[in-house]
């Protein structure tokens, strides 16, 4: 999930274009299964967290040979941290996720013939579920920094496994992304996020990557491919 050698325009549209279908995924499912679920929660979730991890596995391989598949900016601020992304162009990356998510949140509305933006008023807040953020958040930048060192052929298969486990596992359903955040806070469907609470998210979030990208820099510094 570095970025490789293609220019800074390629790899910012496959970004843009990524996080979009990304988030489309998971709004577009979330109202599916809210619709099909006879107001059964579960079953909601369920359908919500099989196509987001899914979709995962796809999306990373169709652009990761391109861009790294970020589509996350904790996941590029990871990458800043460890000198594999120059900081101009993580801003670049951070900027194109979150138009990308904004357009995929739109994107869903429009398919369901939704109002294209709707402020929601789902309440995702207090110290439990900030805790469930840091934790979804630490076990993604695990899952990619663990499996890039060993099984780099692995990371998209591990990624939607470990998103598909984390909707279901922690408390805040497994955000782990500032970008889907606020483009989840534009939505009133099942997957939307009150406004007021995106700033406690994305706190936990970025907490979580630092806190994963200093325990794996630690781990991996007595190997040579932690030199490379």
């Amino acid at each position: 999930m570095t970025a490789p050698k293609f220019d800074l325009t390629r790899r910012l549209f496959a970004e843009t274009l990524g996080t979009a279908l990304l988030v489309s995924v998971v709004i577009g499912s979330g109202i599916m299964g809210e619709q099909l679920a006879g107001g059964n929660a579960a079953i909601a979730l369920l359908g919500n967290t099989l196509a987001t991890g899914a979709a995962l596995v796809v999306l990373i391989l169709i652009f990761a040979p391109i861009s790294g598949a970020h589509f996350n900016p904790v996941v590029s601020l990871s990458f800043s941290l460890q000198r594999k992304l120059p900081w101009s162009e993580c801003l670049a990356y951070v900027v194109a996720q979150i138009i990308g998510a904004v357009a995929g949140a739109l994107l869903a509305h429009a398919m369901f013939s939704l109002s294209l933006i709707e402020a929601s008023t789902h309440i995702r807040t207090g110290a439990g579920v900030w805790t469930g953020e840091v934790v979804a958040s630490f076990g993604l930048l695990a899952t990619i920094l663990g499996c890039l060192r060993t099984r780099p052929d692995a990371v998209p298969y591990a990624v939607g496994l470990f998103i598909t486990a984390g909707y279901w596992f922690t408390s805040s359903t497994s955000f782990a992304n500032p970008a889907v955040t606020i483009a989840r806070s534009l939505t009133d469907t099942f997957s939307g996020i009150r406004p007021d609470d995106v700033l406690g998210f994305i706190a936990a979030q970025i907490v979580g990557c630092l806190l994963a990208t200093g325990v794996f820099h630690w781990l991996w510094a007595n190997d040579s491919r932690h030199k490379k």
